[in-house]
């Protein structure tokens, strides 16, 4: 009889620490203090980083846009109580599917993100573009590119022979931010606007991981810069347009693709979780997810 009590009394013990450890994680996407009613209908527009592709679970009818229950909007819609929700983000989006249509794999179409807008709109998330100056592609390119040699900067030789190729693509991609931005002011006039950057992906310092993640030693900087343009690039744009940037970056440092499972917020070409590569995992998603509700109470 002593035994099976110690057992029910153990099993009772695990229910209870299950439930306080969910209770925490609600916690630390909730804002600290109760504030007003949650919004009316919010919308999610965006790119992989806002959809989430390969974190589960993925919901089967968002299909090519590989879209997650578990990425930064539909935390966010549950921190807040949102009475409506509505996520468009697709991966692959640009600024050009904002507006038009998106091809997507296997012949099919994703339609306008800016269609799910309407006057009933009262808060919008708008994460996009990393796509624009071909963010992955640069990745990729920067990685075949550190096996010869891992030690100098080939990378960056490559986007600079010329000139500074890829600060004239973040330069090109700013008046399509703007022109996204006024369209989604002209489609939900009442809307609270949310540009959320791009999350700390390299180590903040250092030479980086090469081979963990390979970008050769002297590529990190350069590649940290690059990111850190890009996100400039849409603080400006938000700044102009009277909307809110989102800064994930900062409170992501220390949780770079060279970390250890577990602590790292983004996986890297060999994942230790389920997430597209060079993107945000579950961790990550849940940080973006903080770092939009603080903006929001603040």
């Amino acid at each position: 009889m002593q035994l099976g009590t110690l057992n029910r009394k153990a099993q009772a013990g695990v229910v209870l620490a299950e439930c306080l450890i969910g209770m925490l994680l609600v916690v630390t996407i909730r804002p600290a203090a109760a504030g007003p009613a949650g919004p009316h209908h919010y919308v999610a527009l965006g790119d992989s980083y806002t959809s989430g592709p390969l974190i589960p679970n993925q919901s089967p009818e968002s299909g090519a846009c590989r879209r997650s229950d578990h990425n930064y909007p539909n935390l966010v819609a549950a921190a807040l109580e949102a009475g409506r929700f509505t996520d468009v983000s697709c991966a692959g989006a640009t600024t050009a599917a904002m507006a038009g249509p998106q091809p997507l794999a296997g012949g099919l179409t994703a339609g306008p993100q800016l269609d799910a807008l309407g006057a009933d709109v009262d808060l919008v998330t708008l994460g996009i573009g990393g796509n624009d100056i071909g963010f992955g592609q640069i990745a990729v390119l920067c990685a075949a590119l550190s096996l010869f040699p891992p030690f100098g900067a080939p990378c960056r030789h490559h986007f600079t022979r010329h000139g500074d190729e890829i600060g004239r693509r973040i330069d090109a991609v700013a008046p399509k931010v703007a022109a996204v931005l006024a369209a989604i002011r002209a489609r939900a006039p009442d809307a609270r606007i949310l540009v959320v950057g791009y999350p700390v992906i390299l180590p903040a310092a250092g030479p980086g991981c090469w081979p963990l993640m390979p970008v050769a030693i002297g590529d990190v900087a350069w590649l940290r810069g690059v990111e850190g343009r890009l996100n400039a690039m849409l603080a400006a744009q938000a700044a102009a347009a009277g909307a809110t940037f989102v800064d994930t970056y900062h409170e992501s440092v220390g949780h770079d693709v060279c970390q250890l499972p577990g602590r790292k917020w983004v996986e890297g070409f060999v994942r230790t979780a389920p997430a597209g590569v060079v993107h945000p995992n579950a961790l990550g998603m849940a940080n973006t997810a903080r770092q939009v509700v603080a903006a929001l109470s603040s």
